[in-house]
Protein backbone atom coordinates (compact mmCIF):
# COMPACT_ATOMS: atom_id res chain seq x y z
CA UNK A 1 0.00 0.00 0.00
CA UNK A 2 1.43 3.48 -0.64
CA UNK A 3 2.63 5.02 1.88
CA UNK A 4 0.37 7.52 4.31
CA UNK A 5 2.90 10.67 3.35
CA UNK A 6 2.81 9.45 -0.30
CA UNK A 7 -1.09 9.32 -0.49
CA UNK A 8 -1.28 12.63 0.74
CA UNK A 9 0.64 14.33 -2.09
CA UNK A 10 -0.49 12.09 -4.80
CA UNK A 11 -4.15 13.07 -3.63
CA UNK A 12 -3.79 16.67 -4.40
CA UNK A 13 -6.74 17.17 -7.06
CA UNK A 14 -4.56 20.24 -8.00
CA UNK A 15 -2.08 17.36 -9.77
CA UNK A 16 -5.28 16.42 -12.33
CA UNK A 17 -5.43 19.77 -13.68
CA UNK A 18 -1.37 19.07 -14.89
CA UNK A 19 -2.20 15.25 -15.86
CA UNK A 20 -5.66 14.78 -17.10
CA UNK A 21 -5.37 17.09 -20.16
CA UNK A 22 -1.30 15.93 -20.82
CA UNK A 23 -2.26 12.22 -20.61
CA UNK A 24 -4.97 13.31 -23.24
CA UNK A 25 -2.84 14.52 -25.24
CA UNK A 26 -0.39 12.02 -25.54
CA UNK A 27 -3.59 9.30 -26.03
CA UNK A 28 -4.51 11.90 -29.04
CA UNK A 29 -1.29 11.86 -30.82
CA UNK A 30 -1.29 8.41 -31.12
CA UNK A 31 -4.99 8.22 -32.18
CA UNK A 32 -4.22 10.96 -34.91
CA UNK A 33 -1.85 8.99 -36.32
CA UNK A 34 -3.87 6.18 -37.19
CA UNK A 35 -2.37 2.60 -37.74
CA UNK A 36 0.33 3.66 -37.35
CA UNK A 37 0.50 5.67 -34.25
CA UNK A 38 -1.32 2.48 -32.94
CA UNK A 39 1.55 0.17 -34.25
CA UNK A 40 4.18 2.86 -32.70
CA UNK A 41 1.84 2.62 -29.36
CA UNK A 42 2.47 -0.90 -28.90
CA UNK A 43 5.29 -1.75 -29.51
CA UNK A 44 6.61 1.22 -26.54
CA UNK A 45 3.67 -0.26 -24.17
CA UNK A 46 5.88 -3.87 -24.61
CA UNK A 47 3.11 -5.80 -26.32
CA UNK A 48 5.87 -7.57 -27.93
CA UNK A 49 7.18 -8.45 -25.52
CA UNK A 50 4.96 -9.53 -23.61
CA UNK A 51 6.38 -7.39 -20.86
CA UNK A 52 5.98 -3.94 -19.58
CA UNK A 53 9.02 -2.36 -21.98
CA UNK A 54 9.30 1.09 -19.80
CA UNK A 55 11.08 -0.53 -16.35
CA UNK A 56 13.65 -2.64 -19.46
CA UNK A 57 14.62 0.74 -19.73
CA UNK A 58 14.90 2.45 -16.88
CA UNK A 59 18.06 0.25 -15.73
CA UNK A 60 19.78 1.93 -18.27
CA UNK A 61 20.00 5.91 -17.15
CA UNK A 62 20.25 4.25 -13.33
CA UNK A 63 23.23 1.96 -13.89
CA UNK A 64 25.15 4.30 -16.14
CA UNK A 65 25.00 7.46 -14.10
CA UNK A 66 25.70 5.19 -10.69
CA UNK A 67 28.86 4.55 -12.77
CA UNK A 68 29.27 8.20 -13.67
CA UNK A 69 29.42 8.90 -10.38
CA UNK A 70 32.15 5.42 -9.30
CA UNK A 71 34.24 6.83 -11.68
CA UNK A 72 34.19 10.51 -11.03
CA UNK A 73 35.30 9.34 -7.26
CA UNK A 74 38.08 7.00 -8.88
CA UNK A 75 39.67 9.90 -11.26
CA UNK A 76 39.46 12.12 -7.94
CA UNK A 77 41.39 9.91 -6.03
CA UNK A 78 43.94 8.95 -8.89
CA UNK A 79 44.37 11.81 -10.65
CA UNK A 80 44.03 9.24 -13.65
CA UNK A 81 42.02 10.76 -16.67
CA UNK A 82 40.85 7.89 -18.28
CA UNK A 83 38.60 7.77 -15.67
CA UNK A 84 37.47 11.09 -16.29
CA UNK A 85 36.74 10.37 -19.58
CA UNK A 86 35.18 7.21 -19.31
CA UNK A 87 32.34 8.88 -16.53
CA UNK A 88 31.84 11.62 -19.43
CA UNK A 89 30.92 8.31 -21.78
CA UNK A 90 28.56 6.68 -18.89
CA UNK A 91 26.81 9.97 -18.51
CA UNK A 92 26.00 10.18 -22.00
CA UNK A 93 24.82 6.56 -22.38
CA UNK A 94 22.29 7.12 -19.28
CA UNK A 95 21.16 10.51 -21.07
CA UNK A 96 20.60 8.08 -24.13
CA UNK A 97 18.50 5.58 -21.89
CA UNK A 98 16.71 8.41 -20.01
CA UNK A 99 15.21 9.36 -23.99
CA UNK A 100 13.35 5.80 -24.04
CA UNK A 101 12.46 5.91 -20.41
CA UNK A 102 10.95 8.91 -20.71
CA UNK A 103 8.95 8.21 -24.23
CA UNK A 104 7.99 4.20 -22.72
CA UNK A 105 7.15 5.56 -19.52
CA UNK A 106 5.13 8.59 -20.95
CA UNK A 107 2.67 5.99 -23.15
CA UNK A 108 2.30 3.63 -20.43
CA UNK A 109 1.29 6.44 -17.94
CA UNK A 110 -0.95 8.13 -19.99
CA UNK A 111 -3.41 5.18 -19.52
CA UNK A 112 -3.80 5.15 -15.80
CA UNK A 113 -6.19 6.76 -13.43
CA UNK A 114 -6.35 8.27 -9.97
CA UNK A 115 -3.79 7.92 -7.49
CA UNK A 116 -1.27 5.80 -9.75
CA UNK A 117 -1.76 8.55 -12.38
CA UNK A 118 -0.85 11.84 -10.00
CA UNK A 119 2.05 9.36 -8.67
CA UNK A 120 3.00 8.45 -12.03
CA UNK A 121 3.08 12.37 -13.03
CA UNK A 122 5.46 13.75 -9.95
CA UNK A 123 7.50 10.25 -10.67
CA UNK A 124 7.90 11.72 -14.50
CA UNK A 125 8.46 15.15 -13.60
CA UNK A 126 11.37 14.12 -11.31
CA UNK A 127 13.00 12.07 -13.26
CA UNK A 128 12.74 15.66 -15.98
CA UNK A 129 14.44 17.24 -13.40
CA UNK A 130 16.94 14.88 -13.15
CA UNK A 131 17.74 14.18 -16.59
CA UNK A 132 17.76 18.20 -17.13
CA UNK A 133 20.58 18.12 -14.48
CA UNK A 134 22.16 15.51 -15.89
CA UNK A 135 22.20 16.92 -19.57
CA UNK A 136 23.54 20.34 -17.85
CA UNK A 137 26.52 18.13 -16.24
CA UNK A 138 27.48 16.90 -19.49
CA UNK A 139 27.90 20.45 -21.04
CA UNK A 140 29.93 21.91 -17.99
CA UNK A 141 31.86 18.78 -18.34
CA UNK A 142 32.89 19.79 -21.94
CA UNK A 143 33.26 23.17 -21.14
CA UNK A 144 35.79 21.54 -18.47
CA UNK A 145 34.25 22.94 -15.41
CA UNK A 146 34.10 19.24 -13.75
CA UNK A 147 33.02 20.65 -10.44
CA UNK A 148 30.38 22.45 -11.01
CA UNK A 149 29.76 18.84 -13.75
CA UNK A 150 29.85 16.93 -10.74
CA UNK A 151 27.97 18.66 -8.42
CA UNK A 152 24.66 18.48 -11.31
CA UNK A 153 25.79 15.03 -11.47
CA UNK A 154 25.06 14.20 -7.61
CA UNK A 155 21.82 16.25 -7.64
CA UNK A 156 20.93 14.42 -10.32
CA UNK A 157 21.41 11.19 -9.30
CA UNK A 158 19.60 11.45 -6.05
CA UNK A 159 16.83 12.96 -7.75
CA UNK A 160 16.57 10.08 -10.05
CA UNK A 161 16.65 7.75 -7.38
CA UNK A 162 13.89 9.64 -5.57
CA UNK A 163 11.72 9.32 -8.58
CA UNK A 164 12.81 5.28 -8.76
CA UNK A 165 11.59 4.67 -5.60
CA UNK A 166 7.96 6.26 -7.04
CA UNK A 167 8.27 3.97 -10.32
CA UNK A 168 8.62 1.05 -7.09
CA UNK A 169 5.29 2.23 -5.55
CA UNK A 170 3.34 2.02 -8.76
CA UNK A 171 4.57 -1.64 -9.29
CA UNK A 172 4.03 -2.69 -6.13
CA UNK A 173 1.56 -0.75 -4.34
CA UNK A 174 -0.42 0.38 -7.05
CA UNK A 175 0.41 -2.59 -9.41
CA UNK A 176 0.86 -0.64 -12.73
CA UNK A 177 2.45 -2.95 -15.23
CA UNK A 178 1.42 -6.07 -13.14
CA UNK A 179 -1.37 -8.71 -14.30
CA UNK A 180 -4.82 -7.79 -13.06
CA UNK A 181 -6.43 -10.83 -14.73
CA UNK A 182 -6.60 -12.80 -12.05
CA UNK A 183 -8.19 -16.87 -13.33
CA UNK A 184 -8.54 -19.71 -11.10
CA UNK A 185 -11.12 -21.70 -12.61
CA UNK A 186 -12.86 -24.69 -11.19
CA UNK A 187 -10.70 -28.16 -11.35
CA UNK A 188 -13.81 -29.72 -12.95
CA UNK A 189 -16.92 -28.15 -14.90
CA UNK A 190 -19.54 -26.82 -13.36
CA UNK A 191 -22.68 -25.38 -15.23
CA UNK A 192 -22.88 -21.15 -14.78
CA UNK A 193 -25.31 -20.42 -17.60
CA UNK A 194 -28.13 -22.14 -19.70
CA UNK A 195 -27.15 -22.47 -23.40
CA UNK A 196 -30.00 -20.35 -24.83
CA UNK A 197 -29.12 -17.69 -22.40
CA UNK A 198 -26.09 -16.82 -24.71
CA UNK A 199 -27.02 -16.28 -28.28
CA UNK A 200 -24.57 -16.01 -31.27
CA UNK A 201 -23.04 -12.58 -31.11
CA UNK A 202 -23.42 -11.92 -27.62
CA UNK A 203 -20.71 -12.05 -24.36
CA UNK A 204 -21.54 -11.85 -20.85
CA UNK A 205 -20.24 -12.40 -17.21
CA UNK A 206 -20.80 -15.56 -15.57
CA UNK A 207 -19.25 -16.53 -11.94
CA UNK A 208 -17.33 -20.40 -11.58
CA UNK A 209 -16.53 -20.57 -8.11
CA UNK A 210 -14.83 -17.71 -7.06
CA UNK A 211 -13.75 -16.37 -10.44
CA UNK A 212 -15.20 -14.09 -12.66
CA UNK A 213 -15.21 -15.19 -16.33
CA UNK A 214 -16.81 -13.93 -19.43
CA UNK A 215 -18.13 -16.01 -21.96
CA UNK A 216 -18.52 -15.19 -25.46
CA UNK A 217 -20.48 -17.15 -28.36
CA UNK A 218 -19.55 -15.93 -31.88
CA UNK A 219 -20.14 -17.61 -34.96
CA UNK A 220 -20.98 -20.56 -33.11
CA UNK A 221 -18.23 -21.30 -31.26
CA UNK A 222 -17.67 -20.66 -27.46
CA UNK A 223 -14.79 -18.90 -25.50
CA UNK A 224 -14.37 -17.94 -22.19
CA UNK A 225 -11.64 -16.18 -20.69
CA UNK A 226 -10.80 -14.10 -17.17
CA UNK A 227 -13.29 -11.41 -16.82
CA UNK A 228 -11.27 -8.84 -15.55
CA UNK A 229 -9.03 -7.28 -17.91
CA UNK A 230 -4.85 -7.66 -17.41
CA UNK A 231 -4.03 -4.45 -17.81
CA UNK A 232 -5.83 -2.50 -14.67
CA UNK A 233 -8.57 -4.71 -14.24
CA UNK A 234 -11.94 -3.54 -16.21
CA UNK A 235 -14.78 -5.20 -17.17
CA UNK A 236 -14.40 -7.04 -20.14
CA UNK A 237 -18.30 -8.03 -20.79
CA UNK A 238 -18.95 -3.93 -21.01
CA UNK A 239 -16.70 -3.34 -23.47
CA UNK A 240 -16.53 -4.09 -27.52
CA UNK A 241 -17.45 -6.93 -28.96
CA UNK A 242 -15.56 -6.96 -32.20
CA UNK A 243 -14.75 -10.02 -34.88
CA UNK A 244 -12.59 -12.57 -33.21
CA UNK A 245 -11.93 -9.99 -30.42
CA UNK A 246 -13.26 -7.72 -27.27
CA UNK A 247 -11.70 -4.69 -26.18
CA UNK A 248 -11.67 -3.55 -22.86
CA UNK A 249 -13.98 -0.51 -22.19
CA UNK A 250 -11.38 1.46 -19.44
CA UNK A 251 -8.14 1.57 -21.74
CA UNK A 252 -8.79 0.16 -24.91
CA UNK A 253 -6.81 -2.91 -24.36
CA UNK A 254 -7.96 -5.13 -27.13
CA UNK A 255 -8.21 -9.80 -26.92
CA UNK A 256 -7.54 -12.10 -29.28
CA UNK A 257 -10.94 -14.39 -28.19
CA UNK A 258 -9.60 -17.77 -29.31
CA UNK A 259 -6.39 -17.57 -27.12
CA UNK A 260 -6.28 -13.75 -24.82
CA UNK A 261 -3.32 -12.55 -26.41
CA UNK A 262 -3.16 -9.34 -26.90
CA UNK A 263 -4.45 -7.58 -30.53
CA UNK A 264 -3.60 -3.99 -29.04
CA UNK A 265 -1.90 -2.14 -25.37
CA UNK A 266 -1.91 -1.05 -23.12
CA UNK A 267 -2.21 -4.29 -21.76
CA UNK A 268 1.13 -6.53 -22.55
CA UNK A 269 0.11 -9.16 -20.34
CA UNK A 270 -2.18 -11.96 -22.37
CA UNK A 271 -5.97 -13.00 -20.88
CA UNK A 272 -6.18 -16.29 -19.32
CA UNK A 273 -8.04 -18.87 -20.85
CA UNK A 274 -10.70 -20.83 -19.29
CA UNK A 275 -11.77 -23.96 -20.72
CA UNK A 276 -15.49 -24.41 -21.81
CA UNK A 277 -18.09 -26.69 -23.34
CA UNK A 278 -21.65 -27.34 -23.98
CA UNK A 279 -23.44 -30.23 -22.48
CA UNK A 280 -27.20 -31.18 -21.77
CA UNK A 281 -28.10 -27.82 -22.47
CA UNK A 282 -25.94 -25.83 -20.32
CA UNK A 283 -22.88 -23.97 -20.88
CA UNK A 284 -19.78 -25.26 -18.60
CA UNK A 285 -16.70 -23.83 -17.16
CA UNK A 286 -13.21 -25.87 -16.32
CA UNK A 287 -9.76 -25.56 -15.39
CA UNK A 288 -7.61 -22.08 -16.66
CA UNK A 289 -6.02 -23.41 -19.95
CA UNK A 290 -3.49 -20.37 -20.49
Amino acid sequence: MTSPALARIADRPELDQIATPLSQAVIAAYQNAGPVGQSIKNALHGVWLRHPLHPVLTDIPIGAWVTTVALDARAAATGDQSYAHAADFSLTVGLAGAIGSAVTGLTDWSETDGQAKRVGLIHGLLNVGATALMAAAYLLRRREDRTAGNVCTMAGLGIATAAAYLGGDLVYSQRIGVTHAAADGPATFEPVLASTDLPDGTMRRVKAGETDVLLVRQHGRLCALAHACAHLGGPLSEGTLKDGTVVCPWHGSEFRLADGSVVNGPSTHPQPCVAVRERLGQIEIGPVTG
